[in-house]
């Protein structure tokens, strides 16, 4: 896996994450309170890793989100130890294992159901992890059947297995991927209220605080935090357009 890039990709790199940083602030700087702060993860699948290289050396960026857990086993392997990984792809029961073992894991944003958190739960107390790993309950706020995650009505009980019975996780939050083509309401995108609401409910009634929203991404970052977001993902807007990707992982 080569780590070498040129200037000029580098530089441009980090001219599209100044942008989206840019963009960030000129939303978060009229809000105020825990709402003005909001994390970036840029979205590396399929991109080599000599990109991640340049963005981490050039931009200092360390937030960085994968979907295949091969290519995160790999990439982790080869790039700096302090990058800070977020899963954001399809987890399988069967892939448990393997993202529980990557050391510098930050948080795994697909939990979907009980028995995966269960499944995770278990993996990383065998790989020994040093502190409960973060997860993201991923909630389907659309109901496309072509979306992974929960309903928005089995959120709270997940959510409460998870404090329950999962010593070995930390329910740091809640995901959502909104409709492409939302009916936009009074300027709010429905999913992503829907997305507050499940926070709501799951914070009062379980008596806990500071759940973070990730939600939004390159064609919606800007509305997913004007409606709270705490955590975006955008991936073509920074690296440009990805090819086909034709390896199952």
């Amino acid at each position: 896996m080569s780590l070498a890039y040129t200037a000029l990709r580098a530089q441009e790199i980090k001219e599209n994450l100044d942008g989206v940083k840019a963009r960030m602030d000129e939303v978060l700087q009229t809000q105020g309170g825990a709402a003005s702060k909001a994390r970036l993860v840029a979205v590396s699948k399929y991109k080599p890793a000599s990109d991640i290289l340049a963005a981490y050396e050039t931009a200092g960026h360390r937030h960085f989100g994968e979907n295949y857990v091969q290519e995160l086993e790999e990439k982790s392997k080869e790039l700096p130890s302090d990058i800070q990984w977020h899963f954001i792809g399809s987890l399988q029961s069967n892939k448990c294992k393997t993202v529980a073992a990557i050391p510098n894991l930050f948080v795994v944003e697909t939990v979907d159901s009980a028995k995966k958190a269960s499944t995770l739960d278990k993996a990383c107390a065998a790989a020994a992890r040093p502190e409960p790993l973060r997860i993201f309950l991923q909630v389907n706020t659309s109901g496309e059947e072509s979306k992974s995650g929960m309903s928005p009505g089995e959120s709270l009980e997940v959510a409460r297995h998870v404090l329950s019975n999962c010593p070995h996780l930390k329910l740091a939050g809640l995901m959502t991927i909104g409709s492409p083509n939302p009916d936009l309401e009074n300027g709010e995108n429905p999913d992503f209220k829907a997305l507050n609401q499940c926070r709501t409910t799951i914070q009062d009634t379980l008596q806990i605080e500071g759940l973070e929203l990730s939600m939004g991404m390159s064609d919606d970052f800007q509305r997913a935090l004007q409606q709270g977001s705490t955590n975006i993902r955008v991936g073509s807007t920074i690296f440009g357009s990805r090819p086909p990707f034709t390896k199952s992982s």
